[in-house]
């Protein structure tokens, strides 16, 4: 395997601590529960709470259509990743699978940079997301200053450790699974008073082609769905990750595809598709639409910390992907330290929240988030490809493996959606990779550098 030279570390410091017997210095402490809820919060995060009417202006009344066939492009991927985690259990996600795959620096680097700009990408926008319409429910305040605010508070919370995250992480969910199903009964209601209109579920979009919509609508869709990612980068905390990876994966991808179905089903009959995308709140008007008296604070205050849940749970997978990459020699070696009684990745956490603060004074929720998707397209992409070119590297472990035909059908699917990104979210994109290809450059300069400095003089 190529990696970039290491230097001994320095006894005192973290990165000289010990690791377990798995090989990694972290606590093995997430359980099939935890796991199981991690994968699930973070994908039922803002995506639901804050795009749907976005959706509803690509797909008119047809909500649920997109939804299921991003759910379906995504379990391609998935599967991928299931054999991949379970076969390298590292943490560094995508980047780490490249490296082995590749055997090119720039490329691993490239796929990991994409990782981390998605990831801080998607927490500035939940950020703002946060500090928007919902929130202006109890109070109105300056978006910019209370999403920063957000985001170190978040970074505090994962800065104490992984378990008390993830703890805090099951409540969240919990809370923000109550909204969706609060959604899902207060239309079942309606309909069942006569109300509502279910004709409307079979509306396409105005002017627009049905394929043609559904295809569009499953690029904002997708986003629903990549939450699934993070997981990747917390395997090294994950106990028995061969057997309880797998399965809480898949079973947290389909148990989110069915909430969205259902609540898209629910959107469309208590709204029509020109009022759910003229709010901003859709989720809200939706209940409100249905007239069961759910107060505009409490399902203000749910959706509050779905879009919360989704941030903590995102730069948790950010600050152990920026970790996981210093580990392997892809970044500074400083973001592999650890705190000495925590263990948890401090600098990390610090560097990412930081570039997550600056990117919130920059950018709109919808073009953040078609740019996350663009962004981890090639990222699954990599990592569909990784799978068939690492089938010749045996493993001394079991692990999971799927079938051949799905990493072919990902590695599809990520072009299809490809194909659908706007020229804008293109630029956007290209100017970020391009950042990331510089500072690449930057860093192995830096390394050569030090390494003329260290050498032996004759």
């Amino acid at each position: 395997m190529s990696r970039s030279p290491e230097r001994a570390p320095d006894p005192s410091s973290d990165a000289a601590r010990p690791a377990d017997a798995g090989g990694t210095r972290l606590r093995r402490v997430v359980t099939g529960p935890m796991l199981f809820a991690f994968i699930l919060g973070d994908v039922l995060g803002a995506g639901v709470y804050a795009l749907m009417g976005v959706l509803s202006d690509r797909v008119g009344g047809m909500l649920w259509a997109p939804l299921l066939l991003a759910l379906l492009l995504a379990l391609l991927t998935a599967g991928s990743y299931a054999e991949l985690v379970t076969k390298y259990p590292r943490a560094g996600g995508a980047a780490v699978f490249a490296e082995r795959a590749f055997r090119r620096p720039l490329v691993s680097f490239l796929v990991g940079f994409s990782m981390l700009a998605a990831g801080v990408t998607s927490a500035a926008g939940l950020a703002i997301a946060f500090a928007g319409e919902y929130l202006s429910t109890f109070a109105r305040l300056p978006t910019a200053p209370v999403a920063i605010a957000f985001l170190a508070v978040v970074a505090l919370l994962n800065a104490r450790g992984i378990r008390e995250s993830l703890r805090a992480n099951l409540v969240m969910t919990a809370i923000e699974v109550s909204g969706l199903v609060v959604v899902v009964c207060a239309v079942a209601a309606l309909v069942a008073g006569g109300g509502g209109e279910l004709a409307r579920v079979g509306e396409p979009p105005a002017g627009a082609g049905v394929a043609g919509a559904i295809l569009a609508g499953a690029v904002i869709a997708y986003y629903s769905f990549v939450g699934f990612e993070t997981s990747a980068n917390v395997v090294e905390e994950v106990a028995d990750p061969t057997r309880t990876y797998p399965r809480a994966l898949f079973a947290a991808l389909l148990a989110a595809g069915l909430v969205y179905v259902l609540v898209g089903l629910a959107s469309a009959i208590a709204l029509p598709a020109d009022e759910l995308a003229a709010s901003s709140g859709p989720l809200l008007a939706v209940v409100e639409a249905t007239g069961v008296g759910v107060p505009a604070w409490a399902f203000s205050a749910i959706a509050l910390v779905a879009v919360a849940n989704g941030a903590l749970l995102t730069m948790i997978m950010t600050s152990r992907l920026a970790y996981g990459m210093a580990d392997q020699g892809l970044l500074p070696g400083a973001l592999a330290r650890v705190l000495p009684r925590r263990r948890t990745p401090w600098v990390a956490i610090v560097a990412t929240t930081a570039v997550a603060a600056l990117l919130v004074l920059v950018g709109d929720l919808a073009t953040l988030a078609e740019t996350v998707v663009l962004l981890l397209l090639f990222v699954f992409l990599s990592a569909n490809v990784s799978v068939l070119v690492l089938r010749r590297d045996r493993a001394e472990h079991p692990h999971f493996r799927v079938w051949t035909f799905v990493p072919v059908l990902g590695i599809g699917s990520c072009l299809l959606l490809l194909a659908q990104q706007r020229p804008v979210v293109w630029a956007f994109g290209a100017a970020l990779l391009a950042l990331g290809a510089v500072l690449h450059l930057l860093a192995r300069w830096g390394d050569r550098a030090r390494r003329r400095r260290d050498a032996p003089r004759s």
